[in-house]
């Protein structure tokens, strides 16, 4: 049994996701975990499969729909080992103000001081307005207060708003 992540880029079109999740059930492949997106008209999907099936396989089956260049496909074996645990607490992270060089970097790398986990980060740039949206698990025992503090550094430099909730069940 293989645990594959695939990637799927390239042009949008209609009928992409519906194409590729027909040729990997066809192949027995079970898709657990996916993200799909449209980045400025270009469509990005990463899927997680498990299934008995070799790599070469799936980039076969996915072959008639890369054979004009539109979509560009990969497959990789994801090595085997248990599910990262994050053992502390989710929150979510917003940003937004004036697009500028570095935000995401800035922001991420606050949370990566403290030991933070970025587990979904989307962002949309509408003009001249940055946005940036992310979940994130805070490790059990770091101070918020401080986390806070650091962000809102990072954003009086930056000259964007930040804001972080808790993302606790009870809280919602």
């Amino acid at each position: 049994m293989n645990e594959l992540a695939i990637t799927v880029v390239g042009r949008d079109r209609p009928g992409i996701i519906a194409d590729v999740s027909t040729a990997l059930s066809q192949l027995g492949l079970n898709l657990t975990d996916s993200t799909m997106t449209l980045l400025r008209g270009h469509f990005a999907m990463t899927l997680i499969c498990v299934g008995a099936v070799e790599e070469s396989d799936v980039l076969s089956a996915l072959s008639p729909l890369t054979v004009d260049g539109g979509l560009l496909a990969t497959v990789n074996v994801v090595p085997p080992g248990p599910p990262a645990g994050s053992g502390g607490a989710p929150y979510t992270l917003l940003v937004h103000g004036a697009d500028r060089l570095g935000i995401v970097a800035a922001v991420t790398g606050v949370l990566a001081e403290v030991g933070g986990n970025v587990t979904d980060l989307t962002t949309r740039l509408s003009g001249t307005l940055y946005l940036l949206s992310a979940e994130i698990d805070v490790p059990s025992g770091v101070d918020f207060d401080d986390v806070l503090s650091k962000l809102d550094e990072v954003a009086d430099r930056l000259g964007v708003e930040v804001s972080l909730r808790s993302g606790d069940a009870d809280v919602l």
